[in-house]
């Protein structure tokens, strides 16, 4: 039996800015190569230099400052995989899954989370951090402490699912055997609930489109 997705926010998130959109999807047929990047990166151009004037990241930008990142060292992901995309550099590339959030993520600049329903326990909770542990995707990403006051999105078990709106953890990333989806898409103030939904819904007709998944439940735009 499929789980179904719940995410909730406390006071403490509410008040930094931050909001989601959310939606799922089963029946994924996970792989690599499916999806042809190259074609989907077509049509995009511009200056990358440019891009930091972009109203949605120049919102994202300014959410990084308010909780203490510097987004001229740590970029949004979404104005981190345009700028590659605009300077011709080779797209990163992981499974179906995670590809296809990157596309989306760098055609709209959302920052898009997609997480292995499996390894999570329902609801999940935006909330702000204490005492907490985070296993983060990377080479010699073992538990480390996060400090007090940092935004995450925790599950009922209490793991740090995503450290918003930029990190994501390897306990419950996409696995090239990943059948069952859970996408969020991560907004902030200033960018346009709808077009975060948009993004998620994106994502959502990829899948279905090349990984003959199937949507299972309407996006919710949490704020």
């Amino acid at each position: 039996m499929s789980k179904i997705p719940e995410i909730r926010m406390d006071e403490g998130f509410r008040q930094i800015g931050g909001f989601v959109a959310y939606s799922s999807a089963n029946g994924i047929r996970n792989s690599k190569g499916s999806v042809d990047v190259n074609l989907e990166l077509q049509g995009i151009s511009g200056d990358p230099d440019s891009l930091k004037e972009d109203p949605v990241v120049r919102c994202y930008r300014d959410f990084y400052w308010k909780i203490g990142i510097d987004p001229t060292k740590t970029r949004p992901s979404g104005e981190a995989l345009r700028r590659r995309a605009l300077r011709g550099l080779p797209f990163p590339r992981i499974n179906d899954l995670v590809d296809i959030g990157n596309v989306v993520s760098m055609r709209t600049l959302i920052p898009i989370g997609i997480y292995d329903m499996r390894f999570i326990e329902f609801p999940l909770t935006l909330t702000i951090s204490k005492g907490d542990v985070f296993f983060g995707i990377g080479k010699g990403e073992e538990g480390k402490p996060l400090q007090d006051g940092v935004p995450v999105m925790k599950d009922s078990a209490g793991k740090v699912v995503h450290v918003f709106p930029h990190r994501d953890s390897r306990i419950t990333s996409v696995r090239d055997d990943t059948s069952e989806a859970l996408i969020v898409g991560a907004g902030v103030k200033g960018v346009p609930p709808q077009k975060v939904k948009n993004a998620v819904d994106e994502v959502i007709s990829y899948i279905e489109k090349f990984l003959f998944g199937k949507r299972a439940m309407d996006t919710v735009v949490l704020q």
